[in-house]
């Protein structure tokens, strides 16, 4: 073994010992209730796939003849040539689902956060971030080169002594009269992808507008699933008109892959001119992007609706057991990083699947098990998941 594998196996070791490994598991079945890993058959309590289009006929349908008319590949990147008709026909489809002027696609949630915020803000400005954002939002705020403040999680309190802080800061800049006016934007997410609980948005939305910031708002795990058209949480509470940067996810609800931003057209053209992440990369696939359209064209269809009630009762179903703060996303708190995987282990020997999560998709100490509703789960596979839930001592057996 060479210095370089010595010290990089000596790494391993570590993170072994902290119960961090981490190891890929290879599925042998598309994404739903039930899978299959190593030939044997589990049910999955851990998908984002939260209507259950993953694996939907109409979305492998429209991906199969995307394939068909325009290929594997884009080969080009958008801006060059490989800006092929199913990723127009994707935006157009998401703007008129979100009820905005304009939506631009990108090849994952990971690449929406970073193009966008960095072509935002620069070392002018302001970034103020919930402490329990996504990692792509705080590697995002990081490469953008602006102030990062963190503000804890949900505490309004908090981000206003932050936006207090800005407006002295951008009230004396260091800048020449003829330099743009610094501005601050605040990111959180609309539901938590690891807590399942809730921004308080209508009084976030109305603190922003009280110090002249920005707000994107990622609703990666409430489109589909909250508001009247299922817009996602900003329509629930009644401020999706307010907030001036929309970001979401194709890979969750929508049951295909990417990410996106949607709102005005003139942050949508500027996103095309200076998000790095859209102008250097390879268009998605037609597949992915074709997909994608037919999801969203489900969820704000009847049947769409239906499934999200369907859903919303298996939440029921399981909450009533457990700590769920009303969303699909349940977390089950353990602690201790390495009980949390014996507790996953234990689920699997009984075909339960949820993977335990730990540092650093969360905080050290907080290792937790994150089981997901969908709305493809039926009375069965909810029967067998608190039956080994419960086997454990993890819910009430009422």
């Amino acid at each position: 073994m060479n210095a370089f594998d010595e010290e990089l196996s000596s790494r391993l070791k570590d993170i072994r010992e902290q119960g961090l490994y981490r190891e890929l598991r290879r599925i042998h079945s598309p994404q739903s209730p039930r899978i299959e890993m190593d030939g044997k058959p589990f049910l999955n309590f851990s998908s984002n796939d939260y209507l259950g289009l993953a694996n939907d006929p109409a979305l492998k349908e429209a991906a199969t003849e995307a394939v068909r008319q325009f290929g594997a590949g884009a080969g080009a990147s958008r801006l060059i040539c490989g800006s092929l008709e199913p990723h127009h026909v994707l935006e157009e489809t998401l703007a008129a689902f979100k009820g905005v002027e304009a939506a631009l696609s990108f090849s994952s949630g990971y690449a929406a956060a970073s193009g966008a915020i960095c072509a935002l803000v620069d070392s002018n400005d302001v970034i103020a971030v919930d402490k329990l954002v996504h990692a792509c939002i705080v590697d995002a705020a990081r490469l953008s080169g602006a102030k990062l403040r963190v503000f804890g999680h949900n505490n309004l309190n908090d981000l206003t002594k932050i936006l207090r802080w800005a407006d002295r800061r951008h009230a004396a800049p260091p800048f020449s009269p003829t330099d743009r006016r610094p501005r601050t934007l605040i990111v959180t997410e609309s539901i938590f992808s690891m807590d399942g609980d809730q921004a308080p948005l209508r009084e976030l939305v109305e603190l922003k507008e009280k110090f002249g910031a920005w707000l994107m708002l990622d609703e990666a795990h409430a489109t589909g699933l909250y508001g009247k058209s299922r817009r996602g949480l900003a329509e629930d509470c009644e401020v999706d008109k307010r907030v001036e940067i929309q970001m979401g996810t194709l890979g969750k609800a929508f049951g295909s892959a990417g990410g996106y931003i949607c709102g005005s057209r003139p942050l949508i053209e500027c996103l095309i001119n200076r998000a790095r992440t859209f102008i250097f990369s390879t268009a998605p696939v037609p597949a992915a992007a074709a997909a994608a359209a037919a999801g969203v064209r489900l969820v704000e269809s009847k049947a769409g609706e239906e499934r999200r009630r369907q859903l919303w009762a298996n939440v029921a179903a399981v909450s009533r057991h457990t700590e769920g703060q009303g969303s699909a996303i349940i977390p089950m708190m353990i602690g201790d990083e390495g009980k949390a995987m014996q507790i996953a282990a234990s689920l699997m020997s009984q075909g339960v699947f949820i993977p335990a999560v730990r540092f650093p998709t969360v905080a050290r100490g907080q290792a937790r098990l994150r089981l997901t509703m969908t709305a493809a789960h039926n009375q069965a596979d909810i029967d067998q998941l608190l039956s080994g839930l419960r086997s454990l001592n993890l819910v009430t057996k009422n």
